[in-house]
C-alpha cells in the first residue's frame, strides 16, 4: 500500500511517517477494521464456529493496530506540536472503537454461540461459560489496548471446524471469552453506553499526564558558569553539562558553561555526587515539583483518572479498580497483591529502619553536627559517601569498562550461547530510522530461521519521553504453510549519551537496563505461537517481568561481565579487587532500595483500592502518611511520586493497581535463576528449557504452569530475600 502508515512491510519508511498523514491513515484503518468486525456480526449464529468469528476477530484489527503502533511510538521518540496534535485528534476514536468491540451485543451473539459449538467446547463445561481460574491479564499488549497483531493466518486443526481444540487455541478461546465479560460484554445497553464513554475518557485524561510530566521535564534547565559549584561531580558528568550548555548556545570554549536538565544522565549524578548542597537541593526541588506546576499540572488530572477506573470497576461489578484489573493475573485480587507487598514490608523493614539509622549517624560522624533526619536532597548524596566508606567502591570507577558497544555486544553474546540466538548488526543507513542514532539488528536461530529484528534507540532527546522500554511492531508466528513470520520489535532508553568523540560509557546500573529492556524483547522475538495476542510481552502483568529481570542476574556473574566488560581505552578487564567491591557492595542498602519499591507499589494499590479518599484535598500529605513506615524520615519531608508516576497513570491501565509486579516477578526471577547458578550461567540446555517453556510460549499457557514446568515446583520467596541479603 502507497501510504506509508498502512504499509505492512517489514521495514518500516520512517522518514514519510509526517504528523499531516496520521489523520487519514488512522481513519481508513479504523474503516477497515470496523467493516471485519461488521462482517462477523452478520453471520447466521447457527454457521458460528471458531475460525470465522474467534480467528476472525483476532485479524480483524491488524492494519489498525500496525498503524495506531506506529503513531503511538513516534509520540515517545520524536513528539512534536504537530505530531501531538494529529495523535491527540485520533486517540478519542481508537480508544472508542476498541472499548466497543467487547461492547457490540452481536459480536458477542456470535462468539457465544462459536463457544458452544462442539468443536470447541469442552464436554461439561461448556466454553461460554468460561474457565474458572484462568490468568490471562488485561493485557501488556492483547487486543484491545490496540498494539499490534500482524495477519499471517492460522494452522493447524483448530482452523477447522471439526477437531477439537487443543493449547493455545483452547487458551485463545477462554480468555477471549474471560476478556469480553470483564470488559462490559454482559452489561445493559446503558452501562455500555457509559462504560466506553469512562474509556475514551480516561485515554484522553492519561494521555495528557504523560505530555504534561515530558513537558514540565523539558521546560526546565540550570545553567551555570561558576565551576566551583561542580566541586564533587565526575568528569563526564562536567564535560556532559558543558556539550549541553553549548548546544544550546550557552558558554563558549574560553569561557565554558554547565546545562543540567532533569533528564536521567543529568539529574543523577548531581543529586549522588556534588558538593554543593545548594545545587542539589536546587535540581531535586525542580524534579519533585514536575508535575505540580502549572502548566504541567496533574494533580486534578489524577483525582479524575481514580475516579473514572472506580466508576469503570463498579460499572462492571467490582468494588474496586485493583480487583477489576488483577482478577486474571496472577495475583487474582487487590487482597493478595497487597498482603503480598505487606508481607514482604513486614520482611524488611528491620533492616531498613537500621540502614536509616546507618545513613544518619554517618552523616552527623561526617559533619561534626547532630543526629537527625536528612534532607530528601542529601539522602543519595550520604549513600554514596558511606558506600565509598565501607567498601572503597565508587560507581564511577566502573563507567570505563561499561562502553554501550562493548555492553551490547557482550549481552549479544551471552544470549548466544545461553538461547543459542545470532545477532546481528545491520550496517548503519542499510535501513531506515526514525533517529540517526537508532540501530537495526535481526536475530535467527542456530537453524537460520529469520526470528525478528529489533531497533535500539538508547539516548536522551528533548522529543523523546524519559526512562527505558520495550515494545514491539510487528507479531510474526507461524503461517498456515508451516513456516514462521519473524517479530518486529524495540527497546529505549535514556542512557548516559556519547560526548566529545569519546563512547557513551554507562553505568552498571545503565548496563543492567539494558540487559532488562532486552529481556522483554526476547520474550517478543522467540514466541513460537499461532495465535498474535498470546505472544511474547502479552501476559499477565505480574508474570511480564520475569524474561526482563532474570537477565539482570547475568550483570553480575564474573564469567559474563567479561565477555564484555573491558576498559574502553586499554581493552583491560574489571580487575578483580575492583569487582570484588562490587559484589560486596551489592546488597548496600538492599533494604532501602526494596522499600522503595514497596513504597511506589503500597501506594499504586492504595490508591486504586480507597479511591474515594482521595478525590478531595492534598493527595501527598495522605499518602505520606499512610506511607511513613515505608518512607525514609527526611526534613523536610518529599512530596510523594504520585504527580509524576507514570507508570500508573500515563496510561488507561498501564501499571496501575499492579506496580508491585515489579516484586512479584522478582520473586520469580530470583528463584528461576538458582537453576542457572546451578547448572551453569551458560548452560545451553537449560537455557534451551527457559526458551522452550517461557520465552516462547507468551500466554498460551497458565503463568504459573510455565514457571511450574521450568522450575519444577512453585516459587520461593526465600532465593530473593537471599540475593538480596535479607534473607
Amino acid at each position: 500500500m502507497d501510504h506509508p502508515f498502512l504499509d505492512r512491510s517489514f521495514l518500516i519508511r520512517w522518514s514519510q511517517l509526517t504528523p499531516d498523514r496520521v489523520v487519514p491513515a488512522v481513519e481508513h484503518a479504523l474503516t477497515a477494521a470496523g467493516e471485519a468486525i461488521a462482517a462477523i456480526t452478520r453471520l447466521d449464529p447457527a454457521a458460528a464456529a471458531y475460525a470465522n468469528t474467534f480467528l476472525a476477530l483476532e485479524d480483524a484489527s491488524d492494519l489498525l493496530n500496525e498503524t495506531w503502533a506506529k503513531v503511538t511510538h513516534l509520540t515517545s521518540v520524536s513528539d512534536s506540536p504537530a505530531l501531538r496534535d494529529a495523535h491527540n485528534a485520533m486517540l478519542p476514536k481508537v480508544s472508542a472503537f476498541f472499548a466497543r468491540i467487547p461492547l457490540n451485543p452481536d459480536l458477542w451473539l456470535r462468539l457465544k454461540a462459536a463457544a458452544a459449538h462442539p468443536s470447541v467446547a469442552l464436554p461439561g463445561n461448556p466454553a461460554e461459560h468460561g474457565v474458572p481460574g484462568t490468568n490471562a491479564p488485561a493485557q501488556a499488549g492483547g487486543r484491545f489496548p490496540g498494539f499490534q497483531q500482524e495477519s499471517t493466518g492460522h494452522t493447524g486443526p483448530a482452523a477447522g471446524t471439526g477437531a477439537p481444540l487443543r493449547g493455545e487455541h483452547r487458551r485463545f478461546v477462554d480468555e477471549t471469552m474471560a476478556e469480553f465479560r470483564q470488559n462490559g460484554a454482559d452489561l445493559p445497553p446503558d452501562k455500555k453506553a457509559r462504560l466506553e464513554a469512562v474509556q475514551a475518557e480516561l485515554a484522553s485524561l492519561t494521555q495528557k499526564y504523560s505530555e504534561n510530566v515530558l513537558d514540565a521535564t523539558n521546560a526546565w534547565e540550570l545553567v551555570l558558569r561558576d565551576e566551583t559549584r561542580l566541586r564533587g561531580l565526575p568528569p563526564h558528568a562536567r564535560e556532559s553539562a558543558r556539550q549541553n550548555a553549548l548546544k544550546k548556545g550557552q558558554g563558549t570554549a574560553a569561557a565554558p558553561a554547565w546545562r543540567f536538565t532533569l533528564h536521567g544522565p543529568s539529574l543523577e549524578p548531581v543529586l549522588l555526587y556534588a558538593e554543593d548542597a545548594a545545587l542539589r537541593r536546587e535540581v531535586w526541588s525542580a524534579s519533585a515539583a514536575v508535575g505540580v506546576t502549572a502548566p504541567q499540572d496533574n494533580r486534578d488530572l489524577i483525582k479524575r483518572i481514580l475516579a473514572l477506573r472506580q466508576e469503570k470497576a463498579a460499572l462492571l461489578g467490582r468494588p474496586h479498580f485493583a480487583d477489576l484489573v488483577l482478577e486474571r493475573r496472577m495475583a487474582k485480587s487487590g487482597a493478595t497483591a497487597l498482603a503480598f507487598i505487606e508481607d514482604l514490608h513486614a520482611r524488611v523493614a528491620p533492616a531498613f529502619a537500621r540502614e536509616t539509622s546507618e545513613l544518619a549517624a554517618f552523616k552527623a560522624e561526617q559533619t561534626k553536627s547532630a543526629t537527625g533526619p536528612l534532607a530528601p536532597w542529601e539522602t543519595a548524596f550520604w549513600a554514596e559517601r558511606l558506600r565509598r566508606s565501607r567498601y572503597d567502591f565508587d560507581e564511577e570507577q566502573l563507567r570505563p569498562y561499561f562502553p554501550m558497544s562493548r555492553v551490547l555486544a557482550g549481552m549479544f553474546e551471552i544470549t548466544s550461547r545461553v538461547f543459542g540466538i545470532r545477532v546481528t548488526e545491520r550496517p548503519a543507513g542499510a535501513v531506515e530510522t526514525w533517529h540517526p542514532e537508532v540501530k537495526f539488528y535481526d536475530v535467527h536461530d542456530e537453524a537460520g530461521r529469520h526470528l525478528g529484528s529489533f531497533y535500539a534507540d538508547w539516548h536522551p532527546r528533548e522529543s523523546k519521553r524519559g526512562g527505558a522500554w520495550m515494545n514491539y511492531l510487528i507479531t510474526g508466528g507461524r503461517r498456515p504453510d508451516g513456516t514462521r513470520a519473524p517479530h518486529l520489535g524495540l527497546m529505549c532508553g535514556n542512557m548516559t549519551p556519547p560526548m566529545d568523540g569519546k563512547p557513551a560509557l554507562l553505568t552498571h546500573r545503565e548496563v543492567e537496563t539494558v540487559f532488562h529492556e532486552f529481556g522483554h524483547l526476547l520474550h517478543h522475538l522467540l514466541g513460537e505461537g499461532e495465535i498474535k495476542s498470546l505472544n511474547g510481552t502479552n501476559v499477565a502483568w505480574d508474570f511480564v517481568e520475569l524474561p526482563s529481570q532474570i537477565m539482570e542476574n547475568w550483570c553480575w556473574e564474573r564469567a559474563s561481565l567479561d565477555l564484555f566488560a573491558r576498559h574502553h581505552e586499554t581493552g583491560a578487564a574489571i580487575p578483580e579487587q575492583l569487582f570484588s567491591r562490587l559484589v560486596a557492595a551489592k546488597n548496600f542498602r538492599s533494604a532501602s532500595a526494596t522499600m522503595r519499591q514497596l513504597a511506589f507499589s503500597r501506594m499504586d494499590l492504595e490508591l486504586h483500592l480507597h479511591p474515594a479518599a482521595y478525590v478531595d484535598g492534598e493527595v501527598s500529605p495522605k499518602l505520606q502518611a499512610l506511607l511513613r513506615s515505608y518512607l525514609m524520615p527526611t526534613e523536610p519531608p518529599a512530596p510523594t511520586i504520585e504527580n509524576r508516576f507514570t507508570h500508573i497513570f500515563s496510561d488507561p491501565t498501564g501499571y496501575a493497581a499492579g506496580y508491585y509486579s515489579y516484586k512479584w516477578a522478582e520473586v520469580l526471577d530470583a528463584d528461576a535463576f538458582t537453576r542457572f547458578k546451578r547448572e551453569g550461567i551458560f548452560n545451553r540446555a537449560t537455557g534451551a528449557e527457559f526458551v522452550a517453556k517461557i520465552l516462547s510460549r507468551g500466554n498460551s499457557a497458565d503463568p504459573m504452569q510455565l514457571f511450574v514446568d521450568f522450575m519444577g515446583r512453585p516459587p520461593d520467596q526465600a532465593a530473593l530475600l537471599a540475593r538480596a541479603g535479607l534473607g
